[in-house]
């Protein structure tokens, strides 16, 4: 990539673009369209109260990727930590660094606010994915489970 990459917070102005993105990560991973649920997570990204933060990347005046994430109380380590939700680098730039570089920006506020670590899980099937994650980050051996709500 021969442009910068700068990596801010989402702004109002980047709504269409990061709904763009939204929207093509939420088609990697085979989810129906709702955009009922693109403007929850947008109206959740624009309230500061809210626990989900948002980040885009821009590469040329051109936002090209996103990260969901929040802060999340680790009990058993006696600790808070960043989970990273969400993160999606436009296809056609892949490869180019984008993504180790928002995993290096929460990185960085982890550690300027003290915080345990930075935490994430991929889909066993998204192995580009599993290429960078495994250059930036250690893989840990814990299942993740999912139980719907009961009455």
């Amino acid at each position: 990539m021969t442009a910068e990459i700068e990596i801010r917070p989402v702004a109002p102005a980047d709504r269409e673009a990061w709904g763009g993105l939204f929207r093509a990560y939420r088609d990697f991973y085979g989810m129906e369209h709702d955009e009922r649920v693109i403007d929850t997570v947008w109206g959740w990204l624009m309230d500061p109260a809210h626990e989900l933060v948002g980040h885009v990347a821009a590469s040329g005046g051109r936002r090209v990727a996103i990260a969901h994430w929040r802060r999340f109380a680790r009990p058993s380590r006696g600790a808070t930590a960043i989970f990273l939700d969400d993160l999606f680098t436009d296809p056609e730039l892949r490869g180019s660094g984008i993504g180790s570089a928002l995993i290096a920006n929460l990185q960085r506020i982890a550690s300027e606010e003290g915080l345990s670590e930075v935490r994430w899980i991929t889909s066993e099937t998204n192995v580009d994915a599993q290429r960078l994650y495994n250059r930036v980050a250690d893989r840990v051996p814990f299942y993740t489970y999912i139980a719907a709500p009961k009455p």
